[in-house]
């Protein structure tokens, strides 16, 4: 893993969901030949493949990427390898944080004793966890380094999360919030904005309490919007929806390891971004929620809403030498399009629109959504 002064190692996770072709709904239970048979041709060097929470999900990850353009050679051969298989055992996958229309009533867990156990623990707040995620990791050596980045990279997950929504659906309603999965995943305990801490030791204390009062086994139990990853020496983001088209993945984990190589660009030259309270970040978490991208989020700077083309071009700005030195400057610009064109919320809720004025109903705007959601998640993949 890199520290400061050196290129960033990343990697990158993403959960898809299993859909029936023919009725658009979730696959209820899977064949676990598709495990299988995805395990059987993804290589370690590639990276890993399991069984999610709910067994119409599947999760990958990347193996440790030097740079984004390993990153997306593997993320690319990941989605590949898993909408083959998928596609081989009668099945499709889709990249987005919520199905249309499925129902988390009709779902059940996988029968695996992590999930078991979470099962029995959370009840139904962990059977409504019908929600798929994007989670980045950029590699950090240094334990002091590791959280000071999380205290200060907080203040960008809102603008992070506005361009990766994926999720304005919810049970066949359509939410009015771009990214519905953060309601469902709030409720669980230890989520939302990452607490802040003065020192890893600090930090190391509060974890120890937990784990000694027996309520959680270690720090992966610990689901922050960021992290300092229990498994890697790793920051994790974790607060965006998954991206349905596979650049506007890498342009968002581009941006975060940008970031993360700003502020410690930064902390080098005894400088660093400054750190607002949780109170004030959660009003821009909850506007990247509602709205997205169309209604700015709150420069506090400045003390007022502003566009989020303005926001992004900022940011931009920011990073744009550390973008140049790892070689990703135009993968961060990429950003741009995503504004321009929209994410995958504001293109499902565009397919629902256009089917329904052609005279689908409900149910057949849906099935319309998740035809373009099967379409766009392999797009540029095979």
């Amino acid at each position: 893993m890199a520290d400061a002064g050196d290129g960033y190692t990343l990697g990158i996770e993403e959960e898809y969901l299993l859909v029936d072709p023919e009725t658009r709904d979730l696959a209820k239970d899977p064949a676990a030949a598709v495990l299988a048979d995805c395990e059987a041709q993804i290589a370690s060097e590639l990276g890993t493949v399991s069984p999610e929470f709910l067994k119409p999900q599947i999760e990958i990850g990347t193996s440790v990427c030097a740079n984004l353009n390993e990153a997306r050679s593997r993320l690319t051969q990941l989605r590949r390898i898993v909408g083959d298989v998928a596609e081989s055992h009668g099945y499709r996958i889709i990249a987005a944080s919520t199905h249309p229309s499925a129902d988390w009533h009709e779902i059940d867990h996988t029968d695996k004793d992590r999930y078991n156990t979470l099962a029995a623990d959370m009840q139904t707040v962990a059977r409504r966890l019908l929600i798929c995620g994007m989670h980045v990791h950029v590699g950090i050596e240094d334990d002091e380094h590791r959280i000071d980045v999380m205290n200060q990279v907080s203040y960008f997950l809102p603008h992070l999360l506005a361009l990766s929504t994926s999720s304005p659906f919810w049970q066949g309603q359509n939410t009015g919030l771009l990214s519905y999965r953060l309601s469902v995943f709030d409720e669980l305990p230890r989520t939302g904005l990452p607490e802040r801490f003065d020192s890893w030791g600090e930090y190391a204390r509060h974890v120890d309490m937990l784990v000694d009062a027996e309520l959680v086994e270690d720090a992966s139990k610990i689901w922050w919007d960021a992290r300092a990853s229990a498994k890697f020496p790793t920051v994790e983001m974790r607060i965006t929806d998954i991206c349905t088209t596979l650049d506007d993945a890498l342009s968002i984990a581009a941006i975060f390891v940008c970031l993360v190589a700003m502020i410690m660009r930064l902390r080098r030259s005894n400088q660093r971004w400054r750190v607002y309270s949780n109170m004030l970040i959660n009003e821009n978490r909850w506007r990247a929620q509602r709205y997205g991208l169309s209604q700015g989020l709150v420069d506090f700077g400045k003390g007022e809403v502003v566009d989020y083309a303005e926001l992004l071009e900022e940011i931009l700005e920011l990073v744009g030498p550390d973008a140049a030195v790892l070689g990703c400057l135009s993968d961060v610009e990429h950003a741009r399009t995503i504004l321009e064109r929209g994410t995958s919320a504001h293109r499902q809720l565009a397919v629902y629109e256009t089917a329904r004025k052609g005279g689908a109903d409900p149910m057949e705007a849906h099935r319309a959504v998740v035809d373009w959601l099967i379409e766009e998640t392999m797009a540029g993949v095979r």
